[in-house]
């Protein structure tokens, strides 16, 4: 149990191995990627024989070098690997210099000749959708009689909301290190969410079998949905070129690389509709959402689905029709973040309840709270609420904060102070969790137990700065009851556990933690038969490495009793399955049950704004979490804090600029995160009393949910410069960067 990583963690010491990292072995080649200059058009021509001919360059590879398929798309087959006759987007992948140093290859890159015939692009989501550019047909959900029930409404209000993208960030660029095996087999290094996604994808761009391909993850230095699906390419591209050279192939990423040539947050614009009774409780509600999914699906039409089940967040609604459209434009291809289309969603109807304050004179929290979901209330897409906390977490944020109290000290406050003011809301949320194509929620787990009473534990789930590891570790603990440290959590290993589905949509730790759990249980029923033997029948229990026999204290020990089991020759590894159960969807009803259970929360978060400048401080936000019963404590503290933050960069200061499809704010200088200054004071307590049967261990996921309340940000901004501006129209368009609150308080729009 003296293992120098659990004792001082590798990351405190800078001693965790990257791809990058990782020693280079001999012979290895390195790569660079020419890509498209245009939005749209044919290649007329492509001239490489020069780049060919460069110091180094040992092989220029084109869509004609690959062997199998030349496609990368996951649920829909339109995103070539390497670009065809036809470019669709600026960064579009067309050739892989494969040189001696990586220096050689950048440098052959500039050798490469292509010559376009341009073609019209589209950049807006709502022209795409009329001209019928779509990726996939719309989707609707719908709840009751909408139509019906506008003629009973006392108030109706209609308008627009706009969401913008968002970039990862993540600390460690996209990466792959490929090596060549025995028989033609590639070992392949890489930094994805999704390693089975990986190992079938290029499988298919070679041409052979997904046992010749093996993907191995140690860790991840963050991926926020960003190396789920676009992760794939740059692992395709080291293995295509070990196939063509048989050398090891290695390719990182720059972050300008990295910014241009990835997919982000999807931007969205919305219509909606909304009617009200005198009260002002929700009585209907329909919205047209037009997704930017950009030139390719990737994972765009999943997302589209996750905004609809998403649209009325944390309210119910008798009555609901919404429409998304998934739209295709020229532009890198969108993908996965954190959220994954709900938090597009949930700021959607937050712009609707603020637009309603304004209009009906009701404050904005009276109406969230009026309708606030409760148990057995039914969401649009059929599933009905369970365990429901809505009301409580929101209950108690308002107590916790001392809400009323804040809110006439800001209005005091505001009175008072001519160019400075201050904001303030509250943020609901309410977060299905489970990947909605129900055959992804599975997971497998094996498990090892060596005869000196050291455990090890290969699972699909993978590390990425998330903590799951660090919750596999303690899900296992205590099932087999042995301290943490003789545990070893492996990499994530395609070898080892097979046909995983992407650590994302918050079940890393749900599904493969219930299958380390399962395996754990098996082996344990084993040594409760050794134990058994050496005691005599009766009540086995273990209990912090002790074993008790009818709820007494015996002599036999942990380590004595794995020494017994292996003499005996009993088997000590176990390989356990786990499938969510009870989870379903029609799609052709667009009715079902799928998520397992819903996390809720709420938020109050506090702001300044400088009138005469248009900056501003996110103050302080008070969070009351729904986590369950928590796994470790830190970690999801953690979580919430650091999705919080995210959440508000999102809807604050990050704001992605194109030039006619190209991406202007590409470099850490033009495009701005929040920092440790920006960053709020977090006030986080963890809902009591709110065990879930439904996951391992009475926990809940909580990667994703945390990071809506950021949304509050946005509307407690809005708060405060409607202090200044009484008299304007709020347009409701995210994100609020300082500069576009400057031209908001200024007339300067």
């Amino acid at each position: 149990m003296n293992d120098l990583n659990d004792l001082t963690p590798p990351h405190t010491r800078g001693e965790s191995i990257f791809v990058d990292d990782m020693p280079e072995p001999k012979c290895m080649l390195h790569t660079a990627v020419f890509a498209s200059s245009i939005a749209h058009g044919k290649i007329k021509s492509l001239y490489i024989q020069n780049a060919e001919k460069c110091e180094g360059v040992i092989k220029v590879l084109t869509a004609k070098d690959i062997p199998g398929e030349n496609q990368i798309g996951r649920i829909i087959q339109d995103e070539e690997l390497l670009a065809d006759g036809k470019v669709v987007f600026i960064g579009q992948p067309i050739a892989v210099v494969l040189a001696e140093t990586k220096e050689q290859a950048k440098q052959a890159i500039d050798s490469i000749i292509i010559n376009y015939e341009e073609l019209p692009a589209i950049f807006d989501p709502r022209v795409a959708a009329k001209k019928g550019s779509l990726i996939a047909p719309s989707r609707t959900f719908t709840l009751g009689d909408v139509d019906s029930t506008w003629s009973k409404c006392a108030t109706i209000i209609k308008g627009r909301a706009d969401s913008g993208g968002q970039e990862h960030i993540y600390l460690e660029t996209q990466g792959s290190l490929a090596l060549p095996g025995e028989r033609g087999k590639i070992i392949l290094y890489s930094s994805t969410q999704a390693p089975t996604t990986i190992q079938k994808t290029v499988s298919k761009i070679l041409g052979c079998d997904m046992n010749a391909i093996e993907v191995d993850v140690k860790r991840l230095g963050g991926a926020f949905g960003g190396k789920e699906d676009q992760a794939t390419p740059w692992a395709a591209f080291c293995a295509l070129g070990v196939y063509h050279t048989g050398r090891p192939v290695k390719l990182v990423l720059d972050r300008k690389e990295d910014m241009q040539m990835t997919g982000k947050r999807h931007p969205y614009s919305t219509d909606y509709k909304l009617g009200l009774d005198k009260e002002g409780k929700i009585l209907a509600f329909s919205a047209e959402y037009y997704q930017n999914s950009g030139a390719a699906a990737d994972l765009s039409t999943a997302i589209l689905g996750r905004t609809l089940f998403h649209a009325t967040n944390a309210y119910y609604i008798p009555h609901v029709r919404v429409t998304a459209y998934p739209c295709r434009t020229n532009i890198v291809p969108f993908t996965a973040f954190r959220g994954f289309g709900a938090p597009q969603a949930m700021f959607v109807m937050e712009c609707i309840l603020s637009q309603v304050a304004e209009e009906t004179g009701i404050p904005v929290e009276v109406l969230q709270e009026k309708n606030l979901l409760k148990d057995r209330d039914q969401f649009p897409y059929g599933m009905y609420a369970e365990n429901c906390h809505a009301r409580r977490s929101f209950s108690k944020v308002v107590q916790d904060s001392n809400f009323d109290e804040l809110k006439r000290k800001i209005e005091d406050f505001n009175a008072k102070n001519r160019f400075t003011k201050k904001g303030i809301s509250i943020m609901p949320i309410c977060f299905g969790i489970s990947f909605t194509s129900a055959f992804l929620n599975q997971a497998g787990a094996l498990v090892h137990v060596y005869n000196d009473g050291s455990v090890n534990i290969s699972t699909g789930a993978v590390e990425m700065g998330q903590g799951v590891n660090m919750k596999i570790k303690t899900i296992a603990a205590r099932t087999l009851s042995i301290k943490p440290e003789r545990i070893r959590i492996e990499s994530t290993n395609t070898g080892r556990v097979i046909n995983t589905s992407p650590t994302a949509a918050s079940t890393g730790a749900d599904l493969n933690g219930k299958a380390v759990e399962f395996a754990c249980e098996m082996i344990l029923e084993r040594l409760r038969d050794v134990a058994s033997e050496k005691l005599g029948t009766g009540g086995i229990s273990i209990e912090d490495e002790i074993v008790f026999l009818e709820g007494n204290k015996t002599e036999l020990v942990w380590e004595e009793l794995i020494w017994s089991a292996y003499m005996n020759r009993v088997n000590l590894s176990a390989q356990a399955f786990y499938a969510t159960p009870s989870i379903y969807y029609d799609y052709e009803k667009e009715k079902g049950k799928p998520f397992a259970y819903h996390v809720f929360g709420s938020a109050v978060t506090e702001v300044t704004v400088d009138c005469l400048r248009g900056t501003y401080t996110i103050d302080k936000v008070h969070v009351v979490h729904d986590a369950g019963r928590s796994l470790n404590y830190l970690i999801d503290l953690g979580q919430v804090e650091g999705a919080l933050v995210q959440g508000i960069g999102w809807m604050t200061i990050e704001e992605l600029q194109y030039d006619n499809g190209k991406l202007i704010s590409d470099t850490l200088a033009t495009y701005k995160v929040p920092d440790l200054r920006f960053a709020p004071k977090i006030d986080t307590t963890f809902l009591e009393d709110a065990d879930n049967p439904a996951a391992v261990l009475q926990s809940k996921g909580i990667g994703e949910p945390p990071f809506m309340y950021g949304i509050g940000a946005y509307f407690a901004l809005k708060n405060a410069a409607q202090a200044f501006r009484k008299d304007k129209e709020w347009n409701y368009s995210s994100p609020i960067t300082p500069e576009k609150l400057l031209l908001y308080l200024h007339d300067m729009e």
